[in-house]
């Protein structure tokens, strides 16, 4: 894990600071959504710069990756950008050089790539959590956690089901899996050893689930964490029938992929693809309790 750059320490936001929201990855098709998302920040006192344009599309990308990479890197720098959908492309960015700045990112399944590989470049403000055109679907406690994130104001521990028991402390990395599988081996990756790892994914069958974290145990990877924890994995079982017990289920692969960890494993946390997409700022020191099933964050 790179150390953050001093110079790049994001400070909270305050009322009438601004809000940028882009589409840098799948087209928006429905503009309605992402009104209604801004105005949840309109609520908190922020200054919304909506530059999605409906219907705006490159193939199933949002616009060509060189339009797209301008709008991410604008001139005028804003305290947040908040990336309106996913759906996949912002990887394809990366390829180019990243003028980072100091600041607020907030996105999350595709949105990862972006946010993994600013860590890993020494920048802190990435966060996990809701897109724009999710928002105001978002349950009440997960909106006030993502304020409160944003405003500095006390983050409430997250709970889940504990598989393996042990306290674990280190930088917290939230990330979908299968977009960061795609980045391994890139330096976009930042480092996970000491660090605690959360995991969520959607439409993935178990063994393709399997091999992804195979993957990241023959590089080393899983076995150098201070801590695991598993969020949600929506519509992640195998579609086959299971009659001659010919399948593994989602869980036991979980399970068994991070069986021989030393460190605390739980699973369910309320992260990723499902109504109460809990924020999660990327780099703050965690602590996962593997005795108690909880995930708590020191403030930065």
């Amino acid at each position: 894990m790179p150390l953050i750059k001093s110079e790049t320490i994001t400070t909270r936001l305050k009322r009438g600071d601004e809000v940028l929201t882009i589409a840098v990855s799948s087209p928006v098709n429905n503009e309605h959504a992402v009104i209604e998302g801004l105005k949840i920040f309109e609520e908190w006192g922020l200054i919304c710069q909506n530059k999605v344009i409906e219907g705006r599309h490159w193939g199933y990308f949002s616009g060509e990756d060189t339009l797209r990479y301008k709008e991410l890197h604008q001139a005028k720098t804003s305290n947040l950008i908040a990336f309106a959908k996913g759906g996949w492309g912002s990887a394809r960015l990366l390829e180019r050089h990243q003028p980072w700045k100091k600041g607020w990112l907030l996105g999350y399944s595709d949105l990862s790539s972006l946010l993994l590989a600013r860590l890993s470049a020494g920048y802190d403000g990435g966060i996990h959590g809701p897109l724009v055109s999710s928002l105001s679907k978002e349950p009440e406690w997960s909106k006030a956690r993502l304020k409160s994130l944003l405003f500095k104001k006390e983050v409430p521990d997250l709970y889940g089901e504990s598989w393996s028991g042990g306290i674990g402390q280190g930088p917290l990395i939230a990330t979908n899996l299968t977009v960061a599988s795609h980045l391994l081996g890139s330096h976009h990756m930042p480092s996970l050893k000491g660090a605690i790892l959360v995991l969520e994914d959607i439409g993935e069958a178990p063994y393709r689930i399997d091999r992804m974290l195979t993957q990241w145990r023959l590089n080393g990877l899983l076995q150098k964490l201070s801590g695991l924890a598993f969020g949600s994995f929506v519509n992640c079982e195998s579609d086959l029938e299971n009659n001659d017990n010919q399948i593994f289920t989602l869980n036991e692969i979980l399970k068994e992929r991070c069986s021989d960890l030393s460190c605390p494993v739980i699973a369910g946390l309320p992260v990723g693809h499902c109504r109460g997409n809990a924020a999660l700022p990327l780099g703050w020191l965690a602590t996962l309790d593997g005795d108690k099933g909880v995930l708590s964050l020191q403030s930065s």
